[in-house]
């Protein structure tokens, strides 16, 4: 069991949520979905908590109602090697109502925010050579999904 758990509140959509991710991320797995009984809060047999797993992280989505919703302050990053993995994920939770953002940030057609991220980028940012870190923040910064391709020309002086 793993020792802490990212717990998503949803307003009455967790199972749907949960089911959704499962569908985006390959090493995903269903978990268990608890139902509302007759005392509620919620609707009786509508799902209370539904748990998935995606790439070895348990998540518990939660119907909570419209009471809290979700914000930037809290995203998931998603590491790519290649830039075919950052367009499938990109284009997968942009889908059906999810809003591109800035620098790899997106929101998904429930309002969680993302951020699909080459595992390169860390390495080009941080770089000891302050001018090629720079071009690749420069290159990075008006971009919404990030451009792998781009971010290596910057950071080679092309």
């Amino acid at each position: 069991m793993q020792k802490i758990t990212p717990f998503l509140w949803f307003n009455d959509q967790a199972e749907e949520a949960a089911h959704y991710y499962c569908g985006i991320f390959d090493n995903a797995q269903m978990g268990r979905v608890s139902r509302y009984g007759k005392s509620g809060p919620g609707k009786e047999g509508s799902a209370f908590t539904a748990s998935f797993i995606l790439e070895g992280v348990e998540f518990t989505a939660l119907n909570g109602g419209p009471h809290f919703q979700f914000t930037e302050a809290v995203s998931f990053v998603v590491h790519c090697e290649s830039q075919e993995e950052i367009d499938r994920y990109w284009n997968q939770l942009t889908a059906d109502g999810g809003k591109e953002s800035q620098c790899g940030w997106l929101k998904d057609k429930f309002g969680l925010s993302w951020q699909i991220i080459p595992t390169a980028l860390p390495r080009l940012l941080q770089d000891a050579d302050p001018e090629k870190a720079g071009r690749v923040m420069k290159a990075m910064m008006p971009m919404k999904k990030i451009d792998l391709a781009v971010l290596q020309h910057a950071y080679e002086g092309r």
